[in-house]
């Protein structure tokens, strides 16, 4: 089972011209929590989510790393900007998730998540970002059940921290984001969601 997480972000006297530099930022802190540090896939919308995109890009060769890497794609995203533009970037989050069969112990292999990040126009949506941040980052469908190290590893192996990550990056850009206020939220609101944000008011 999984629950969707969201780490939504608000800015102190935030202009969309900031916007570029905010979103690499957060795509920064996330390569240094085990995210990855190239982008998979870009859309921009215009209005509201209900209009069709304006533009879009998926990389997906070795060819694309260079073009790939979140400041090349923001800044072709972003090269039309408007203020009721909304842009969203998608990366790729590989985590443990345990394989179970009946009368066999569990195993565990690396699959991949997708993550969007995405940053708000002042006028988009009529303002969306007043509810949902100015970067509603971190948007990921996250295992409930998770491996904290990889199979055979000790406590430096693989997959370690994984259940925490959304509380190390939460942490990162508190530190690093020059946010003014952050909301870690799931739509569930409880299990793995809850015990993030129960630790990430204990750590604060």
């Amino acid at each position: 089972m999984a629950d969707q997480l969201y780490l939504s972000l608000w800015y102190p006297n935030f202009r969309l011209e900031a916007l570029p530099a905010a979103l690499e930022k957060v795509m920064e802190q996330f390569a240094a929590v085990g995210g990855s540090a190239r982008v998979s896939a870009a859309t921009v919308y215009p209005i509201s989510w209900n209009e069709t995109p304006t533009w879009q890009r998926v990389y997906r060769n070795e060819t694309d790393d260079e073009e790939s890497s979140p400041r090349a794609v923001i800044a072709a995203a972003m090269e039309n900007a408007h203020e009721d533009y909304a842009w969203e970037f998608e990366l790729i989050w590989e985590l443990w998730v345990p394989e179970q069969a009946a009368g066999f112990d569990t195993m565990w292999r690396h699959e991949p998540r997708a993550v969007s990040v995405v940053g708000f126009g002042p006028a988009f949506d009529e303002g969306a970002y007043e509810t949902n941040g100015h970067i509603p980052s971190i948007s990921a469908s996250i295992p409930l059940s998770l491996r904290r190290h990889g199979p055979g590893r000790g406590r430096r192996g693989a997959g370690q921290g994984e259940r925490g990550a959304p509380v190390d990056f939460t942490n990162r850009i508190q530190k690093n984001g020059g946010i003014s206020t952050r909301l870690l939220w799931s739509e569930s609101g409880e299990s793995l969601a809850r015990k993030l944000i129960e630790r990430l008011q204990q750590v604060n």
